[in-house]
């Protein structure tokens, strides 16, 4: 299994915290077993947070992709509309 990032860890314990604190205060319970039970809920679904938030090495590995096929886009567009004014006036020849 792949190493955590810092976003992850992050993600992961901010929902342990958060869903701890709302389980705990929605139910409001008294004895040490309910306390338990909900800890345990907590832990559970902060790990399941953290192992299935997105990775942020495979937004980079897309964007840069993305930015690859960009320029002959772009070149292309010019390429067209220099072909469709080739008949017009401009000031700035």
């Amino acid at each position: 299994m792949p190493r955590l990032s810092a976003a992850q860890v992050f993600y992961g314990s901010a929902t342990v915290v958060l869903s701890a604190l709302a389980m705990l205060l929605l139910s409001g319970t008294d004895s040490g077993a309910g306390v338990a039970v909900i800890g345990t809920a907590a832990l559970v679904l902060g790990l399941l947070v953290a192992v299935t938030a997105p990775r942020p090495g495979g937004a980079r590995v897309l964007r840069a992709a993305g930015t690859a096929r960009a320029p002959h886009r772009v070149e292309d567009l010019r390429m067209a509309a220099r072909a469709n004014r080739a008949g017009d006036h401009s000031l700035h020849r």
